[in-house]
């Protein structure tokens, strides 16, 4: 039986079969260029520039920064993506998903979600990320700037001062943060970082939330309430900071404001759809509620035409943008987008 002959291999062969792979290499990247082997990832948002850079020295994927508001021009431009990084304004829904077959994840640098129909992701087994927590504290710094506001009457004073009044008479009437007791709806990162600001004021904290255990609240600074109700009735000063879901959707309406104590402050920084804005607008103009300040609204931007009151502070979903906290989500939603792929 004869063996197969071997091949040998000296110095010339080699070279030529080296420049066989070489020309083999090129044509392949003629045809599938290295662009169209990254995985296609578009930036539909305002994102820090730290997420992109670190994307693009990665070398997986291939990045698409095209900032879009409406949910029509999100369809027209997320095409080919795998990879779709989004804010709380991109709605994200099941015809976006539609016109992406080839997306497999969704990265938004938020706490809540609720911008994203989570149905159709799971139907077309489309994965969401978010970063619960990462704005907690830029929005907890603005709530107590809010209650700072309101019960020192600062709008109003900046309007007195500027129109040349000099209004010192009344001042003793306004009292320092440790005269209020703070309702606090939702201890999540969010509240739990209001409850520990203002206990430092020396404020009394009340909070509900159905879902953390009794050792939760002592541990995040706050007395439990029973029930939203209980909270409601006991507090001066109420902040909104739960997701939105069915649950809590309109969960402070017409029956919530009226059982309010008189001279209540009421503050969301949650969602617009958590608060039925135009009772809390018609409580505050009948003097029911003292102060009122919102920062998201439904929709947003809103379409009806607002007071111009000192007693209202309008911000617009601002609560959550700081320069700190920017940075930090776009080098996290990275991190995340990375882990996927890992």
């Amino acid at each position: 039986m004869t063996g197969k002959k071997k091949t040998k291999w000296n110095a010339a062969s080699v070279m030529k079969a080296a420049k066989c792979f070489r020309s083999i290499a090129v044509n392949l990247r003629s045809v599938y260029p290295a662009s169209a082997m990254r995985k296609k990832l578009l930036v539909a948002a305002d994102v820090d520039r730290s997420l992109m850079d670190a994307a693009e020295r990665d070398g997986r994927f291939d990045v698409r920064v095209q900032p879009v508001r409406t949910e029509e021009d999100l369809a027209a431009a997320i095409g080919d993506a795998e990879i779709l990084v989004t804010r709380a304004y991109n709605r994200v829904s099941r015809r976006v998903m539609e016109h992406a077959p080839k997306l497999r994840l969704i990265a938004q640098g938020t706490s809540g979600t609720d911008n994203i129909d989570a149905d159709a992701a799971r139907d077309r087994r489309v994965a969401i990320v978010s970063l619960p927590g990462q704005n907690a504290n830029a929005v907890a710094e603005l709530v107590i700037g809010y209650i700072l506001s309101l019960t020192r009457t600062i709008p109003l004073y900046t309007r007195q001062v500027a129109s040349g009044q000099w209004p010192r008479e009344d001042c003793a009437i306004r009292h320092e943060m440790r005269h209020f007791r703070l309702g606090i709806a939702g201890l999540g990162q969010v509240g739990m970082r209001v409850a520990r600001l203002a206990a430092a004021f020396g404020t009394k904290v009340l909070a509900f939330d159905p879902y953390l255990q009794d050792s939760d609240f002592a541990e995040r600074g706050a007395t439990r309430a029973a029930t939203l109700s209980e909270m409601i009735q006991a507090a001066d000063i109420i902040t909104l900071h739960v997701p939105l879901t069915a649950e809590t959707r309109m969960m402070i309406g017409e029956a919530e404001i009226e059982a309010m104590r008189p001279g209540t402050i009421l503050i969301n920084a949650a969602r617009g759809e958590v608060l039925d804005q135009n009772v809390a607008l018609a409580a505050l103009k009948t003097n029911h509620l003292a102060g009122l300040a919102l920062d998201v609204f439904d929709p947003e931007p809103p379409t009806a035409p607002l007071p111009d009151d000192p007693r209202l502070i309008l911000t617009p979903h601002i609560a959550g943008c700081t320069h700190e906290c920017k940075t930090a989500i776009g080098a996290k939603l990275y991190e995340k987008i990375a882990e996927f792929y890992a």
